[in-house]
Parts: C-alpha cells; sequence; structure tokens
C-alpha cells in the first residue's frame, strides 16, 4: 500500500509522516508553497525526508491565495501574540486562517497520489486546530466531505486518513515521541526567523504542548 502526506515540515505532519510509514509499504511526502511569508517550513520538510529516506515533492501554488488579508501571506500582517486557547475563545476563523487552503491542498495531493497509484492521502488536522471553528478546513464535518469527494472522484481508489483528527497537539507529540520523530528539526514558527520567536499562537502552542505531553522540548526560542 502507498501513501501521500500532506507535509509542511511542522511538528503534526511530521508526526503523521511518522504514522503513515508504518501503515504503508511505500510513503512519499508532498509540500505545498502558497505564497507564505517564509520558507523556512519548507527547508525544514526537505530535512526530515532527507534523514528518512522519504521522496519529497514541492509543488508552487503561489497565487492562489493572493490578496488574502490571512497574517500568514499579507506581508503588511501582524501575527497575534496570544496562544491558540486565547484565539479560540471567539468563535470563527482565525486570523492565521487562509481561505480554504486546506480543500486546494487536498485536491493536489490527491491528483498526485491517483498519478503515482497510491491508495491514500494523509492529512494532519486535529483537534486544537477544529475547536471553535478557528480552521473551519480541519473540522470533522470538513474532512468528512472531503474523504466522500476524494473516494468517488477518485473511482473508490484513495481513501483520506486524518489519524490525529481528535487528538490535542500534546497527544501527537506523544504519538511522535514514541516513534523517534526528530522534533528539532520541524518548524512550526509564523515569524519565520532562524529560531522560533516564541510568542506567536503556534509557537505558544507548541511550548505549552510539550511541556503537557512531559516530552523534553528541543526547539530554540528567540
Amino acid at each position: 500500500m502507498k501513501g501521500v502526506v500532506l507535509h509542511s515540515g511542522g511538528l503534526d505532519s511530521t508526526t503523521l509522516l511518522a504514522i503513515a510509514r508504518e501503515e504503508c509499504d511505500q510513503v512519499e511526502s508532498m509540500t505545498l508553497v502558497y505564497g507564505q511569508r517564509h520558507m523556512k517550513e519548507i527547508e525544514a520538510a526537505e530535512s526530515i525526508c532527507t534523514l528518512w529516506g522519504i521522496p519529497h515533492t514541492v509543488r508552487d501554488l503561489t497565487g492562489a491565495f493572493s490578496g488574502s488579508s490571512s497574517t500568514l501571506i499579507d506581508p503588511l500582517a501582524v501575527n497575534p501574540q496570544m496562544s491558540y486557547s486565547e484565539l479560540r475563545e471567539v468563535e470563527g476563523p482565525s486570523p492565521t486562517y487562509v481561505p480554504f487552503r486546506n480543500a486546494l491542498f487536498l485536491s493536489h495531493a490527491t491528483a498526485f497520489a491517483q498519478i503515482k497509484d497510491a491508495q491514500y492521502v494523509y492529512f494532519a488536522a486535529h483537534a486544537d486546530d477544529a475547536h471553535n471553528w478557528a480552521y473551519p478546513d480541519t473540522t470533522p464535518e470538513f474532512i468528512g466531505a472531503m474523504g466522500n469527494a476524494i473516494y468517488i472522484g477518485t473511482y473508490h481508489q484513495i481513501r483520506l486518513r486524518t489519524p490525529l483528527m481528535w487528538m490535542t497537539k500534546a497527544e501527537i507529540i506523544t504519538q511522535g515521541a514514541d516513534r523517534s520523530v526528530p522534533f528539532e528539526l520541524t518548524y512550526s514558527c509564523y515569524e519565520g526567523s532562524e529560531n522560533h520567536c516564541g510568542t506567536c499562537p503556534t509557537c505558544v502552542n507548541r511550548i505549552e504542548a510539550f511541556r503537557k505531553a512531559g516530552v523534553t522540548d528541543p526547539t530554540k526560542y528567540d
């Protein structure tokens, strides 16, 4: 069996990549460039795939989200400096949400998987992102709809796999630690500096999750 993993180079998708390695005979990684403000995560994905000997494909979708006010894309927008918990207190999309991004990502990954004769597409949606609809394209409702569309649209060839869907970030770290994931190579920060900033939502969530999981955090923070 063969799987294609949407792999950003972050903590969640790298843990997912480790799970896919266990479940499939062959695995390929796909990273998508979508106009994000930095390329550190692509470098991280490449390093991890090189370490594990996994084929890594990078596809460029720059321009697909042109004009978006998402703080991950708009160079003039300021990333929020708070925890995910604080962001999720307000129902509705996070300021870092990129409009319908994951639908485009899954479409590209599915087409790639069908060309490669793969049976699975792996997607690292998890419970923290879906909470209070902060990222609506990570919710169980979205995943169920996309899973059906992928299965039907590929003539029943490809299934969507989301084994992290009900897990918190701390639980994902536990899963990664059990599989010797090289957390020190992963990159999650919204700012894109050499070290993680330590104050943006994903950094704060990362710090809290390592503490809750009881796992040593090897990340370098500014």
